[in-house]
């Protein structure tokens, strides 16, 4: 094989659609816009317009904050975790983290990291090293015989802020 004879497998381009082309290209006369008004003329940007009144996503407030820093944690059931162990895809002796979780199909990508939630039930000893758990997950962790460990910069429920409303 030569540079020169490299290709795109066949079916995987498709030329593009040129519209307004005659009659015989089936995108002729109107291109495909339909027929007269604002939105047949190029440049149409009416989305949230309502005819000069005060839209409706001005007249409303704005309300909330967004944090710039916020942490993305992969929220994870214990359930979640006993149903890989229990398909051979977890290692019930070594360390549970970020990394074996992915590895095992248990969160797609490590983003910033796990956080361990109460949900389901584990009956294996595990030793998790995770960035945060749940007051119920923890407990069901230390029933179960095993332990857990909260890198640096986790979340507990006993270290959250209290939210207010």
């Amino acid at each position: 094989m030569k540079l020169n004879e490299i290709r795109d497998n066949e079916g995987a381009t498709k030329n593009r659609m040129r519209v307004g082309r005659g009659i015989g290209s089936g995108k002729g006369k109107t291109g495909g816009r339909g027929v007269k008004g604002q939105k047949a003329r190029t440049g149409v940007a009416i989305k949230g317009f309502e005819g000069g009144q005060m839209p409706l996503h001005r007249r409303l407030p704005k309300r909330g904050f967004t944090p710039p820093n916020a942490k993305d944690y992969n929220e994870v059931n214990l359930g979640r975790i006993q149903v890989a162990i229990d398909a051979g895809k977890l290692d019930t002796g070594a360390t549970v983290t970020v990394e074996s979780l992915v590895a095992a199909g248990v969160v797609s990508k490590p983003r910033d990291g796990v956080r361990i939630l109460g949900n389901g039930e584990l009956t294996t000893k595990l030793v998790f090293e995770v960035a945060g758990a749940s007051r119920s997950a923890a407990e069901a962790i230390a029933r179960a015989g095993g332990s857990i460990t909260m890198l640096a910069g986790g979340v507990t429920e006993a270290s959250a802020p209290e939210a207010t409303a």
